[in-house]
């Protein structure tokens, strides 16, 4: 059974050891989605759920809305992202001389584990038509992080600040929309 309490714990330990570690420890909080999904409750909505807070470490319950896309964007940190419900498909992206073009994909399914160095650029999808449930870890204060972030418009590929509150406000729109559209049919 997944102990919150003691993942976090042992996350801190290993940060010293770096992004390798995290992601066996991520990857084994993953390898039982039913169990990790009984600790951390089912999720009643989408959104970014922070489960610990610091400087140094930053470790989040991600759930996507079904059918939900979230804009280029990187995150000036390490990360390990951990799907335990659904899938998660990632673009990525690099820079180019005026904007942005994309280098390649990674499908992610319940039990999967992809480490994203720093200077990593993607956008992510849920594919399916139910929420995506997913750990993301984070060598930083994802909140507050200390080089500034960006996003990229999806349709013009423009770099912009990161914004932290427009992005929770695109889990909120996303489950909406889904929600809506599934009570006209």
């Amino acid at each position: 059974m997944f102990d919150k309490d003691q993942f976090i714990h042992d996350c801190m330990n290993a940060l010293a050891e770096g992004q390798g570690a995290i992601g066996e420890l991520v990857a084994e909080a993953v390898s039982n989605g039913a169990g990790l999904m009984s600790a951390l409750g089912e999720p009643q909505h989408a959104g970014v759920m922070p489960l610990y807070r610091s400087r140094d470490l930053t470790i989040i319950n991600f759930v996507w809305a079904p059918c939900m896309i979230l804009m280029p964007h990187n995150h000036r940190m390490p990360a390990v992202i951990g799907i335990y419900s659904g899938r998660e498909d990632n673009i990525f992206w690099r820079r180019t001389a005026t904007s942005i073009e994309a280098t390649g994909a990674r499908s992610l399914g319940v039990g999967e584990v992809a480490e994203l160095d720093r200077d990593v650029i993607h956008s992510v999808l849920n594919p399916i038509g139910k929420m995506t449930c997913a750990i993301h870890v984070y060598g930083g204060d994802f909140f507050a992080p200390a080089e500034p972030r960006s996003q990229w418009d999806h349709e013009t590929l423009v770099e912009q600040a990161w914004d932290v509150e427009q992005v929770k406000a695109i889990f909120r729109q996303s489950e909406q929309r889904f929600y809506g559209a599934r009570e006209c049919i």
